[in-house]
């Protein structure tokens, strides 16, 4: 039987969070995978037009989102971009200026946090540190009016899934970070919501504790089938737990997309430059042949792209790459006869070595005087094939590896 927590004034943040809708039935929770809805069905989150101002200040300027059913959605960008301010929307601790906040098709955007079937979990976690494990994660139940039979069965089941079996008892000053960090996620989720809500939740946990709890929130977050959003501004972070991310920069969405096209496709140089690590060549487009197009770069060095994904309406573009499709040998590949733009051949010489353990990152001086990084695995434990500062050596990459983005 659970103890009675003493009567206590309750912080606004968690009060809000708890939605009073009623419960779905036990069979909610089940060790499944979640099923995201077809191309075809409605979202079940849809943002419209949604837009914030807090005084000159525009926070989130007329936005429009889908997030679908059971969907692991992550917001990303730079400190500012309006991504709490959009997550606080939806939560309800913020009210829009315009637009409309679809949830199961009712518009949820004037309703008080209290009354929605979404729930969020803090970065700092807001536990009540004179409350047990148990109480903190009963909290929100028992200020719901649920059965007190019913309160232990949940508990329970909250404890078990978040493996934290014999801690019941626990203040939150005897708990380390990571443990912090599920009792406040089983309390999120103890009221069984339509829509989780995480604002930065792995922030304070240190590295290696980090990246087990993300694989740890992804394997619940499948188990349950439950819509996710995340707020972060850790791109590998999104990228691990996420299906889509959406990246954001002042106040407006720059594009949606999963992981593997964020990267390898992005819509803008911008993204391009904030997603991981980037070369960049800026140049004029020349001749096309067949499916390539030339670049023309600085003195006179000449770059062969594949064709690009969106039409180029400008000369000036810029050819993008990533530093681990840049190969490096003393000599280059040999020529292919049949096509000699096969490969592009930069030469020049390495100004700088930085050893990663999985990775060797070169950057080398081109002849023209750009600066091209090539990132390198070191799949032997000795490396006797690496380059040295001073070498002379060929960059090479083949047209397929490059992006063209529109400057």
């Amino acid at each position: 039987m659970t103890e009675e927590s003493p009567d206590i004034e309750t912080p606004k943040a968690d009060v809000a969070a708890e939605p009073a809708t009623p419960e779905p039935p036990a069979e909610a929770i089940a060790a499944s995978a979640p099923q995201v809805e077809p191309a075809g069905e409605p979202p079940l989150l849809r943002i419209e037009g949604v837009g914030k101002s807090f005084g000159n200040f525009r926070a989130v300027d007329r936005l429009s989102l889908d997030i679908r059913a059971g969907e692991f959605f992550a917001l990303l960008g730079p400190s500012g971009c309006g991504k709490t301010t959009l997550l606080r929307m939806l939560a309800g601790f913020e009210t829009p200026d315009e637009g409309r906040i679809l949830l199961g098709g009712n518009d949820i955007a004037q309703v008080p946090p209290h009354l929605r079937p979404v729930n969020m979990m803090f970065q700092n976690y807001a536990l009540f540190p004179h409350l047990s494990v148990r109480d903190n994660i009963a909290f929100g139940l028992k200020r719901a009016g649920m059965a007190r039979a019913e309160i232990a069965t949940r508990v329970a089941e909250m404890v078990s899934l978040v493996r934290l079996e014999g801690m019941e008892k626990r203040k939150p000053d005897q708990l380390s970070g990571g443990q912090k960090q599920r009792v406040a996620l089983a309390r999120s989720l103890a009221r069984r919501p339509q829509v989780l809500l995480l604002d930065e939740p792995l922030a304070a946990l240190d590295k290696k504790l980090r990246e087990s709890t993300q694989h740890e929130l992804m394997e619940l977050q499948r188990r349950l089938g439950m819509t996710f959003i995340i707020v972060t501004h850790d791109q590998e972070e999104a990228m691990t737990v996420a299906n889509r991310i959406g990246v954001m920069n002042a106040g407006r969405l720059e594009q949606v997309a999963t992981p593997r096209d964020l990267y390898e496709a992005p819509h803008s140089r911008w993204i391009a430059e904030f997603i991981g690590d980037v070369n960049l060549f800026e140049g004029d487009a020349g001749w096309r042949q067949g499916n390539r197009l030339t670049v023309a770069i600085k003195d006179g060095d000449t770059i062969t792209v594949g064709e690009p994904r969106q039409p180029v309406t400008k000369t000036a573009v810029c050819v993008a790459i990533r530093p681990e499709k840049v190969k490096l040998s003393r000599r280059g590949p040999v020529s292919d006869a049949a096509n000699t733009h096969a490969i592009n051949r930069l030469e020049g010489v390495v100004s700088d070595v930085g050893y990663l353990g999985g990775l060797t990152v070169y950057k080398v001086k081109l002849d023209s005087g750009i600066v091209v990084r090539s990132s390198m695995a070191n799949t032997a434990r000795l490396n006797m094939d690496g380059y040295l500062v001073g070498q002379r050596v060929v960059a090479w990459f083949t047209p397929d590896d490059c992006m063209v983005l529109e400057q």
